[in-house]
């Protein structure tokens, strides 16, 4: 049965017969079979079949909410039983948005000092993504913004606020102020994330309330493409204060507090609601727990 709603939660990940068999290492006709068995057990349609995979009825939809929490608590006994034997192991699969990546080693890093046989794979990620991600138990946590848009079902844990800078030639427009305005930063030509980031969402909600119309010159899902074009003194970027920091721009830019309004986003680390969670996600997430109000004091008093 478990086996059977892996292969559940391995259509709804890959929208594809070929490549959900592939992620589970079984044959198509074997994945077929599991979900037929599955259907026949539960007497009902699962999964709308075509020339294609076309996604779960209805019935089968309910039955993607069940597989994710039976395959998590089943995941979450093995690690338990493993973790009694052997003390914590494992990989902690773990996802950013761009903005918030320079922060993952204030966690990791303490983190595997204590838990040395912890392994780690750290992604990039829309927040869009990370929801989804975690939803579908292909991540164990996630560090995103928790305040503007739908999280789903998920544990939350406030880190730090994101504070935000305009990147800008020293000798340019703007570079000498020791703050600047919205309305200011929405007159000059801008390069920006692309509107699938939330930042950017957020950004362009900010300059839209200050009565401009964003509309940057260039756009970039990569963080370190807008810093590189920042660091010529060429370009001008708006980019979290803590960001700013850790890439330590050159003399020639500036990160210029943006104000009035003096706006912050709250960024947390977000786990799977479950009830016992993983040993590897509960340990992590007291670390972080333990972790959040120096962090929160350290970005603050950028």
């Amino acid at each position: 049965m478990i086996e059977r709603l892996e292969f559940i939660l391995a259509l709804a990940r890959e929208q594809h017969f070929g490549r959900a068999a592939q992620a589970c290492g079984v044959s198509q006709q074997t994945l077929s079979a599991g979900v037929k068995q599955l259907e026949e057990r539960l007497g009902v349609l699962l999964v709308q079949r075509g020339s294609r995979f076309q996604g779960f009825t209805p019935e089968g939809e309910r039955v993607l909410d069940w597989a994710r929490r039976i395959v998590g608590d089943a995941r979450a006994m093995r690690q338990e039983v493993a973790a009694l034997r052997r003390g914590l192991s494992g990989t902690l699969r773990m996802a950013a948005v761009p903005t918030a990546t320079p922060m993952v080693a204030a966690l990791t890093t303490p983190f595997r000092a204590r838990h040395p046989a912890v392994r780690f794979t750290v992604q990039s990620s829309t927040s869009h993504e990370i929801t989804r991600q975690l939803a579908n138990l292909e991540l164990d946590a996630g560090l995103t913004y928790l305040e503007n848009e739908p999280l789903g079902r998920v544990t939350a844990l406030p880190l730090y606020r994101e504070q935000y800078r305009l990147l800008t030639a020293a000798d340019g427009i703007y570079g000498a102020r020791a703050s600047v305005t919205w309305a200011e930063v929405g007159r000059i030509p801008l390069c920006l994330l692309t509107p699938a980031m939330q930042n950017r969402r957020i950004i362009d909600r900010h300059l839209r309330a200050a009565g401009a119309d964003p509309a940057p010159i260039l756009e970039s899902n990569s963080m370190i493409v807008l810093v590189t074009h920042v660091r010529t003194a060429k370009w001008a970027s708006i980019m979290p204060a803590a960001l700013a920091e850790t890439f330590r721009l050159t003399e020639r830019v500036r990160a210029v507090p943006i104000v009035d309004p003096d706006v912050s986003h709250t960024i947390g680390l977000v786990v799977p609601e479950r009830d016992p969670m993983t040993p590897l996600v509960a340990a992590f997430l007291a670390e972080a727990r333990a972790i959040a109000p120096g962090l929160a004091a350290e970005v603050a008093a950028l």
